[in-house]
């Protein structure tokens, strides 16, 4: 009976410490899968951030490119428009009445840009006599506006390139002072005060801009 009760005992015991090992184990175990899983989770949580990322840069850059193309075109438009106007420009010249009537106005815009006694006027080769007329008419006007004395000559020694469209170079007497009102230099500064008018006239408005000159 003692011996029976021993074993008994001793088997209990091993059932018991065998329950508890069973348990602690499963307990571990959970705790392992556990960690993993969260540690699994982090990573594809990170790597699906880092997808995410990766695609926005890839719009962001493909948007960048778009952007610029269309930049670049526009820029590329309006270059061939004012490469249109200057051809047109050559045109001006052709009309010989109505040249001398607006050479007349830019000897008499540039006398009054000067303002100096003694003005020397540039220009092509063979628009000299048309000059010389519009400075004869303009020096009266001139002098009566401003109430001074002006001599004005024609450079006979330097020319305006004669591929040049038209319009004259007025300078001071030293030379140190220009104005340049040549055909192409007034087609280039109306470009600049328009831009923003020519930009909506060939594009349309822009949305993100708030203000508009």
């Amino acid at each position: 009976h003692m011996m029976a009760f021993i074993e008994q005992e001793a088997s209990e015991k091993v059932e018991e410490i065998d329950a508890k090992a069973e348990e602690e184990f499963n307990i571990e175990k959970g705790r392992l899968v556990q960690t993993q899983r969260v540690k699994i989770m982090d990573y594809f949580e990170k790597k699906e951030k880092q997808i995410d990322q990766h695609k926005k840069i890839q719009m962001s850059n493909l948007k960048n490119q778009g952007r610029l193309k269309v930049l670049k075109t526009r820029d590329d438009m309006i270059t061939d428009l004012l490469l249109e106007a200057r051809q047109r420009l050559a045109e001006v010249t052709k009309d010989a009445d109505s040249y001398s009537k607006l050479l007349e106005c830019l000897v008499l815009q540039g006398l009054y840009q000067l303002l100096e006694p003694n003005v020397t006027i540039r220009c092509r080769q063979q628009d000299v006599e048309m000059v010389q007329a519009a400075v004869n008419k303009n020096i009266p006007i001139y002098q009566e506006a401003v109430k001074s004395k002006i001599t004005v000559r024609i450079d006979q020694d330097r020319f305006l390139p004669s591929d040049i469209c038209g319009g004259i170079e007025a300078y001071n007497e030293n030379g140190k002072i220009k104005v340049s009102n040549t055909l192409e230099s007034r087609l280039e500064l109306l470009a600049q005060q328009m831009m923003p008018e020519i930009r909506v006239t060939l594009f349309g408005p822009n949305p993100n801009r708030r203000f508009m000159d």
